[in-house]
């Protein structure tokens, strides 16, 4: 099982979303790159960085960094821990987390409000992934 987060962890991520058709819909027309950050707490003690490359409904690449500044991205998507494991879990909406500020969204606002079914979709994949928290 692989553990969050992990460079295992992500390549699993990967692959279930290229086998997810209704992301594949609901991103059918996405055309973007993120960074998600994990930052410290609940024991976690460093930084980690995870490369998404999304395209038309796809996951083009994905791979875990050294540091935020090893890639420029069109958007970087950043929270602690403990709400990352809420998310992956599906107790976070995606959305609803930037609204109430439990992430942090470096990009564009409007790109993501529209594509509201996808960043959800994307989370239901993260939910299929056996994940093991640190």
């Amino acid at each position: 099982m692989p553990k969050f987060p992990s460079e295992e962890w992500i390549k699993e991520f990967c692959k279930l979303v290229n086998e997810n058709k209704a992301y594949e819909e609901a991103a059918k027309d996405w055309e973007g790159d993120f960074l998600f950050i994990v930052t410290p707490d609940e024991g976690l003690d460093r930084e980690y960085v995870f490369y998404v490359d999304l395209w038309h409904g796809k996951c083009r690449e994905v791979r875990m960094l050294k540091s935020r500044d090893e890639k420029r991205t069109e958007f970087i998507y950043e929270g602690p821990y403990s709400n990352w494991k809420k998310l992956i879990k599906g107790e976070i909406d995606p959305i609803k987390g930037l609204l109430t500020r439990k992430f942090k969204l470096k990009g564009s606002m409007m790109k993501i409000m529209r594509a509201t079914k996808a960043a959800k979709e994307l989370v239901a994949t993260a939910s299929k992934v056996p994940t093991e928290f640190i």
